[in-house]
């Protein structure tokens, strides 16, 4: 499937007091004659909350043209509800309450929207690049895999669930016939999970036709 209004040709199918002076300086020095205790080993400590999924963000580009952002989501009913991450000395563990999670559920949701962003934040470089046409757009190939260490491997079976192409509206000074024709693209595809451990992820990737890459992005736990 194509990037565009055809949907998308899915790979092979393919979330901070201040002390004077004088004080500081005297609780330093009584700080530093205190007793070393020996290092204790470090606690379990939950790095990460997954209530809503996993998020998505990256920016992209096309040479020489327009520049652009991929904002997303990949979710499943209930999975991520309470779903934690936790660090031990043996690795990370998923843990919802005190149940240990090891694997992705047989079905996700990736959902996400595509729409123009600057190429750059700075002043010196204002000039437009243009914007994401409907062309282009349709010219885009998207890739699925599921990564683990280095090595990744194409999702199978995508099925797309929705797509959408909605105009921006513009608020600027100046005739509304003047002003760039802008759209939001949005896509939803069924991805499934069997098998696949919470440490592998899940890597989009968008090519131009000549195979470079315009955009790359994980959703990673």
């Amino acid at each position: 499937m194509r990037f565009g209004v055809k949907l998308l040709r899915v790979g092979n199918v393919h979330s901070r007091f201040r002390f004077d002076a004088p004080i500081a300086s005297f609780l330093a020095v009584v700080l530093a004659c205190l007793p070393v205790a020996s290092a204790a080993p470090a606690p379990e400590k939950s790095v990460w909350n997954y209530d809503g999924g996993i998020m998505l963000l990256t920016d992209g580009s096309i040479p020489d043209g327009p520049c652009f952002r991929i904002s997303g989501r990949l979710t499943a009913p209930k999975f991520f509800d309470n779903l934690k991450r936790v660090d031990t000395k043996e690795g990370a563990l998923f843990r919802r309450g005190g149940e240990t999670v090891d694997m992705f559920p047989d079905q996700l949701v990736l959902a996400f929207v595509v729409y123009d962003h600057p190429c750059s934040i700075k002043l010196e470089h204002t000039a437009s690049h243009g914007y994401l046409t409907r062309p282009l757009m349709k010219s885009l190939n998207m890739f699925l895999y599921w990564k683990r260490g280095v090595d990744l491997r194409p999702v199978t079976q995508v099925e797309p669930k929705f797509f959408a192409v909605d105009p921006v509206t513009t608020h600027a000074v100046g005739r509304a016939e003047d002003l760039p024709e802008k759209f939001v693209w949005s896509y939803e595809f069924a991805i499934p999970g069997t098998g696949v451990p919470l440490t592998d992820s899940l890597v989009l990737i968008l090519r131009e036709p000549n195979g470079r890459i315009a955009a790359r992005v994980a959703a990673r736990m």
